[in-house]
């Protein structure tokens, strides 16, 4: 069963089949890693080629925790020991219309990934590669939610607080 067939059968698919082009929201986390060199680690997607953070939906009967942990996982074969919320973004500046033509309001949660093992192996479904990048060195073309999410974390980082929004 491919990516696809998951999604169809998921959740947010078995919403979007019952309520057609409504904007909808999409409960989901994203994870961060970083190397020892203070390098992140983005995949670059296959449905829409821009460099992101691992990150997707959450599923029934699991948190925003867990589903970073394993959205990470699934899209690059490395598992985090612990995570640690950063950010929490619900607000209407976080509604999309994906590549797809759906349009949905994010409510989502950004994880620091540490305690990470694993070999890295991107999912081939999801990532069409995958890498370490400095901060200051993106790779093109690379999603808005990279630099957001770096910001959050640099905020997280000076004050200890989450950012919320």
């Amino acid at each position: 069963m491919g990516a696809e067939d998951g999604w169809v059968n998921s959740y947010h698919g078995r919403m979007r089949a019952a309520m057609g082009d409504a904007t909808l929201f999409f409960l989901g986390a994203r994870g961060v890693i970083r190397d020892e060199q203070g390098r992140i680690l983005l995949i670059k997607r296959t449905d829409n080629g821009y460099w992101a953070f691992p990150a997707g939906a959450m599923e029934l009967g699991e948190s925003m925790r867990d589903c970073a942990i394993r959205e990470t996982f699934e899209e690059t074969g490395l598992k985090a020991g612990r995570a640690t919320l950063f950010a929490f973004l619900s607000g209407p500046q976080y509604t999309f219309t994906n590549v797809f033509g759906d349009t949905y309001q994010h409510i989502s949660g950004s994880y620091l990934l540490t305690e990470v093992s694993g070999e890295l192996t991107p999912d081939p479904y999801e990532a069409s590669d995958a890498g370490w990048f400095h901060p200051d060195d993106l790779p093109e073309p690379t999603s808005g939610a990279v630099l957001w999410t770096l910001d959050h974390l640099a905020r997280f980082e000076a004050t200890g607080e989450i950012y919320s929004d």
